[in-house]
């Protein structure tokens, strides 16, 4: 038996990876490495040359066929100032961008042919307020007509806020570029859950994009508490995560402990919540901590309990943090029904693992070392069905659970219509 199970670690065990010494001739190439490895602490600049062709080297541009760069000139005060917006084609609206960017910008007009080197300005007091005129806040409150535009002067940024379908604006002479929204990437819509279907309660459930994740949440609880965070995780990816709680429902610490192991993950990049859900819990062996759902409602649900949700970016699935043990007994559908009926559900359902996880070991030991306890005409029929095979009780439960869970597999991954044919015949077989 120890051979056994030094044979199972010595393949499952993580092993750390020789040293690679391999180097690669041009040292150029490797110096380029480890400035791609550390974060870019670039500002921008003034001069929209130098803006142009480091992006242009950030990004390799002569290699890349998506990043796009759009040269014009803008025109302020009857000047003209050298600029270009900069984004990720695919990823963005063109059309807002055309009417809301390019349009008021490069087109003359009464507002950007005015000579005055004054801006005058109303407040609520009927008060008139006149200033020296400034282009960047001009170019801000007058020329983007965008409900979402910012500004910023870290490359870092910039590049972290393209990379998820922001336009970014580079004017000569302004040391920060106007990052504009205009996502407009493709998306699944809102369909309904595939794994956690009821029949009576809502038919939503998440999809891939954080920002209709939220609103999902949103609509469910109507509440100016509701806090949803935004961070970023990895350092090569650095995906967008989401910590949501009830600001005076929630415990404090709860929420600090989320966001510790959540923004303290030393690791490159992520994609999904599952691996999340690994990095961030206490042990790999112990329960799940960590509640998985797709359902909207359900976390609207533990919100409301005080629980603390955490969408990433890019899976339809939110992790729900902390998790006890009724809440894996626990349907989207008992909240909709009579108490009653809920609670004999959770029964059957604690029932129906308690048996799931004893049977196989009960009937081992009856039929292995209690026969007495079995009635006379049951013991001669397992004795009699069993006389015909050479492996032993155990060996027997461990090849159908191995079969069971062969056939399962498979019916999932394989194509659909081939699946279920998979399934039924295997079924036929294992009985």
């Amino acid at each position: 038996m120890n051979k056994f199970l030094n044979a199972l670690n010595s393949i499952f065990e993580y092993k750390e990876d020789p040293p690679y010494d391999f180097v690669l001739s041009n040292a150029n190439s490797s110096q380029h490495t480890s400035e791609m490895s550390t974060d870019i602490i670039e500002k921008v600049y003034s001069d929209c040359n130098k803006n142009i062709e480091f992006i242009k080297d950030r990004y390799s541009i002569l290699i890349n066929s998506d990043i796009k760069i759009r040269e014009f000139y803008l025109n302020v005060q009857n000047k003209q100032y050298k600029s270009f917006i900069f984004y990720i084609d695919g990823m963005i609206n063109t059309d807002s961008i055309n009417h809301f960017v390019l349009n008021p910008l490069m087109l003359k007009n009464r507002t950007n042919t005015s000579t005055a080197q004054e801006q005058i300005v109303s407040n609520s007091n009927k008060v008139t307020i006149v200033r020296p005129f400034d282009i960047q806040s001009y170019i801000m409150d007058s020329l983007i007509p965008q409900n979402d535009v910012s500004t910023s002067e870290d490359f870092s940024d910039i590049f972290s806020q393209v990379n998820t379908g922001v336009c970014a604006l580079f004017v000569d002479t302004l040391p920060i570029a106007f990052l504009i929204d205009a996502k407009g990437f493709e998306k699944r819509s809102i369909a309904t859950p595939e794994n956690e279907f009821i029949v009576r309660g809502s038919q939503e459930a998440f999809i891939e994009s954080i920002r209709s994740n939220t609103s999902l949440l949103r609509r469910y609880i109507n509440s100016e508490n509701l806090i949803m965070e935004n961070t970023s995780v990895g350092k090569v990816n650095k995906n967008k995560c989401c910590i949501c709680y009830i600001k005076n429902i929630a415990n404090p610490d709860l929420v600090a402990e989320v966001k510790y192991r959540v923004n303290n993950l030393e690791i490159d990049s992520i994609i999904s919540s599952g691996e999340l859900e690994q990095l961030i819990k206490d042990s790999q062996f112990d329960l799940p901590q960590i509640i998985s759902t797709e359902r909207p409602d359900r976390v609207a649900n533990y919100l409301l309990a005080g629980r603390v949700a955490i969408i990433v970016n890019g899976t339809p699935y939110v992790l729900v943090a902390p998790a006890v043990f009724s809440d894996f007994l626990t349907s989207a559908e008992d909240t909709n029904i009579q108490h009653q009926f809920s609670n004999l559900l959770k029964i059957i359902r604690l029932l129906a693992l308690i048996i799931t996880l004893i049977l196989p070991g009960f009937y081992i030991a009856i039929t292995t070392f209690h026969q007495e306890i079995i009635p006379t005409e049951l013991l001669f029929a397992i004795v009699s069905s069993r006389s015909s095979v050479p492996f032993p009780i155990i060996f027997e439960i461990i090849i159908m659970d191995v079969s069971l869970e062969l056939i399962r597999e498979s019916g999932v991954r394989v194509p659909s219509a081939l699946g279920q044919t998979i399934g039924i015949v295997g079924r036929i077989n294992t009985w």
